[in-house]
């Protein structure tokens, strides 16, 4: 429960911050020109305003698993599955505070989260390696899709039953 408290508190910090759209380190290394990667602040605010679920990955430049995952995101079907998402990259090298903020089981990379537009972690959307449960199959995207739809059936479709079902209510 603290971890989630303190990431939601950092979620809300970074709505404060003044936003410069900024593409983050290494994006061109993960498809940029067909997944649109933000920087924490920028993704944060999209996030809110889109109300979409969010992908967090975490990466260093020197980390050969990075190099191998990052491929994963050529694919068709994840670039596709992206588009519902506000995907944030960061370098865990280079942003220390996030690397630490959002760590619910540490700070290996490379670390995948998925969080709600309010910036709740979602700890049972994760990877099947216990020890790295927030690190995904790095050699083929099964498991990465598996995981995005998981998210969008957790996150997005209950919020728009919710809504269906208050209108519905209202109809009556």
């Amino acid at each position: 429960m603290k971890a989630v408290v303190r990431c939601v508190a950092f979620f809300a910090l970074f709505l404060a911050l003044p936003v410069g759209a900024k593409t983050p380190d290494g994006a061109e290394n993960w498809n940029s020109a067909e997944i649109a990667w933000h920087d924490l602040p920028t993704g944060v605010r999209k996030a809110t305003v889109t109300r979409k679920p969010v992908i967090m990955v975490f990466h260093a430049s020197w980390c050969t698993a990075c190099r191998q995952y990052r491929t994963l995101f050529q694919n068709p079907k994840v670039v596709a599955m992206a588009a519902n998402f506000v995907m944030i990259l960061i370098d865990a090298d280079k942003n220390k505070m996030a690397n630490g903020a959002f760590s619910p089981d540490g700070t290996y990379v490379p670390r995948t989260l998925f969080l709600d537009p309010e910036g709740e972690i979602q700890t049972s959307i994760r990877g099947s390696d216990p020890d790295y449960p927030h690190t995904i199959d790095i050699k083929k995207p099964n498991e990465l899709l598996s995981l995005m739809q998981k998210a969008r059936d957790l996150i997005v479709v209950p919020k728009r039953m919710n809504k269906d079902a208050a209108l519905h209510q209202k109809v009556e």
